[in-house]
């Protein structure tokens, strides 16, 4: 720290009245609306359209009122003085946030880093390992765009080659995944870069098995966590991955443009962050200032969730899961794991080859008000529901009354 920082923090810790040290400000919660329970949510929590079957967490979760009035509360106190208070009480409370988002990940401190998104942790990560011409990196072909952009982008730079392991949508053999990683794993892999939870069709994948291979070969394993955290338990350790980035934006309804990255101490020196050139903190030189606000948010978030209680949501979302699957498989075709160790909250189907899938989620959003996501044409023709803990029985009922009014149109 300056001697500016560490001045400013003393004089903002002073002059400050209203701030705990975790960084949460005292204000009057806004009178919530009237409404009733949605999910197992507490009543006037959820933002979303009354008239709305949001089942799109995959994408974007709503914010609870308390997370957001607890955003918007920082946000005005940041700027009664922005210099006194940015370097000062609410820094400090930033660094409490990673805290909590270590214990949340089930990790040290020293190794959890605050980020923009899911994306971003994997792109620093991608530019941190020292490739060369003939390394190779191994993925599937079922990755976000936003978790294989980085290794196109390194392997292009640096002469590596992507190997890329086929996950067909309907193909729920944990087994067969696994072996053939192992097949695919040659001397020169530097790198096994895949999801926890599959985007495409929500299958959860075989983590543990997958980062021991890595270990194995003396790879990094780096995991897209973006589809996981604050929908089913995550413990980075169990897991045994090296690396683990997830958003704070998705399951875990925290504000747009946060997220998280581990890195575990078992790296060593074979990563090499200028981002972490200053150290890990929220703040530092290597990354400068940050949205102060969204990282507060960030940490009330946490706080809704744990709160609520990561088992209890897990066990509540998967109940949910399987109810739409019984309920849809009457109507289409699905290609998510029902139940078991790789189904998670997230469901895949898909429609006839003559239905423009893309299509009729428009009309259901617009003409039905529900809102689900049209799965990437190259991955198939169908829809991705992902239900969490705010939807329930009804979400599922309307979703199927509209897609059979359309499918029939």
């Amino acid at each position: 720290m300056t001697h500016r920082r560490a001045f400013l923090s003393s004089v903002g810790a002073s002059v400050v009245s209203g701030i705990a040290l975790n960084g949460c400000v005292s204000a009057a919660q806004t009178a919530p609306v009237a409404a009733k329970p949605r999910g197992i949510l507490p009543a006037g929590d959820l933002l979303i359209d009354s008239d709305l079957s949001y089942v799109q967490t995959g994408s974007l979760g709503p914010t609870p009122r308390p997370v957001l009035d607890k955003t918007i509360a920082v946000w005005r106190e940041l700027e009664r003085d922005p210099t006194a208070l940015g370097y000062g009480p609410l820094e400090q409370g930033m660094e409490l946030v990673r805290a909590k988002a270590a214990a949340l990940l089930g990790c040290d401190l020293r190794e959890l880093v605050i980020t923009t998104s899911t994306t971003e942790g994997i792109n620093w990560v991608a530019q941190g390992i020292s490739l060369a011409p003939g390394d190779r990196i191994l993925t599937t072909d079922q990755e976000h765009p936003g978790g294989r952009v980085g290794w196109d982008f390194v392997a292009k730079r640096h002469g590596a080659t992507i190997d890329v392991v086929a996950i067909p949508p309907g193909d729920n053999d944990a087994a067969a995944i696994i072996e053939r990683f192992a097949k695919l794993i040659s001397p020169r892999t530097r790198v096994l870069s895949f999801s926890h939870v599959l985007t495409s069709t929500g299958l959860r994948m075989p983590v543990a098995e997958l980062a021991a291979l890595a270990r194995k070969a003396g790879a990094i394993s780096v995991v897209d966590g973006a589809q996981a955290v604050g929908g089913i338990a995550v413990d980075v350790k169990q897991l045994g991955c090296d690396v683990y980035a997830t958003s704070g934006h998705k399951w875990l309804l925290g504000p747009k443009g946060t997220g998280l990255l581990y890195l575990s101490d078992s790296l060593g020196d074979r990563l090499e962050l200028i981002a972490l050139q200053d150290g890990r903190a929220v703040y530092s030189h290597s990354v400068g200032v940050c949205s102060i606000p969204s990282v507060h948010g960030l940490g009330a978030a946490i706080d809704y969730v744990s709160g609520l209680g990561i088992a209890r949501i897990e066990a509540h979302d998967l109940a949910l899961h399987r109810y739409a699957f019984d309920t849809l498989a009457k109507l289409v075709h699905i290609v998510s794991a029902r139940d078991g160790a790789l189904a998670s909250p997230l469901l895949t189907y898909t429609l006839p080859a003559n239905v423009d899938a893309w299509a009729i989620a428009d009309k259901l959003r617009l003409g039905h008000r529900v809102e689900v996501k049209g799965v990437p044409r190259e991955w198939l023709n169908g829809h991705r529901v992902s239900t969490h803990m705010f939807n329930d029985e009804r979400d599922i009922d309307r979703l199927v009354a509209a897609l059979h009014t359309e499918l029939r149109a």
